[in-house]
Parts: structure tokens; sequence; C-alpha cells
């Protein structure tokens, strides 16, 4: 298959789902070997849960079907460039390339808040509209230490 059936493939998911009143227009593949190992479509409303990204879905299936929580080795095809927060998953997964259709502009245009947070983000931290506060930093760090310590950890 090409770079272009698996972005089809995504989108025919995009459509259905958002067809099916199950979330917003978007959706991913996982491939790895030129083989399909993951799906996700947009789940936001359907299972009130707003980290339920297509890509976020996407990846969980891979990694659950492959075993691992490394995607090393695969490529995403999404619908729309990935918003701050599957992006970031992205990364984490280790995954190395990355397919996009419509852009984050187009997102935006369509009513979507990933603009805006790509703004947000680009601001100092203390010039964000997040409220934050640090706690127990001492406490915190302590576990830190003994993770590193861990002789039986799992790195990733």
């Amino acid at each position: 298959m090409t770079h272009e059936d698996h972005m089809r493939r995504a989108i025919v998911l995009s459509r259905e789902h958002m067809q099916a009143n199950q979330g917003g227009p978007f959706a991913a593949v996982v491939v790895r070997d030129g083989e399909i190992v993951g799906e996700g479509w947009n789940q936001v409303t359907s299972m009130n849960d707003p980290t339920a990204h297509a890509e976020i879905v996407a990846i969980r299936a891979a990694c659950e079907r492959l075993g691992t929580f490394s995607l090393e080795g695969a490529a995403i095809y999404t619908t729309c460039e990935p918003c701050p927060m599957c992006l970031a998953a992205i990364y984490w997964a280790r995954i190395p390339a990355m397919y996009y259709a419509n852009t984050t502009q187009d997102a935006e245009a369509a009513g979507f808040d990933d603009g805006a947070f790509y703004r947000e983000f680009a601001l100092p931290a203390d010039e964000r509209s997040l409220r934050r506060s640090r706690l127990l930093a001492e406490e915190a760090r302590a576990v830190f230490d003994e993770w590193v310590q861990k002789e039986d950890r799992v790195e990733y």
C-alpha cells in the first residue's frame, strides 16, 4: 500500500465515524512494515474523554496489538495536523514519521481549538491562562531519586 492508500483509509474512518456521531472529523492509522497496526478516530464526545483524539486512540490500539509502548519504525497517517497533545503522544510513542492532510489552520477554520492551543504553548509559562503552583517538590523529588536507584526499572 502507498502513503496515499494509508491516508485514504484514515479519511474513510474520519468520515464514517463523524457521520455516526462518534466524534469530530478526525482519524489516524499507524503503519509499521507496510501493515496498518492501529486505527483510531476522534471519540471525544462519544466517550466523554477529552484525550480520545484520533492519534491517541490509534497509538493505543497499535501499542496494544504489538505489545509494546514504543512504535519506533512506524509511521502515523492523520487526517489533520496533530494538536499539541497528539503531537507530544507521537513523540512519546517514538514514531519517526508523520503524514497529515488538513492543517492546524484548516482545523481552526472548522471551529477547533488547535491553533489557540499552539499559540498558548508558545507563550512563556507565566503568561499562559492556566494557573500554576508548585507544591511538595522535595517529597516528589525523593520518588525520582528512588527511580534512579531502582535496578529493575523499565526505561522509556
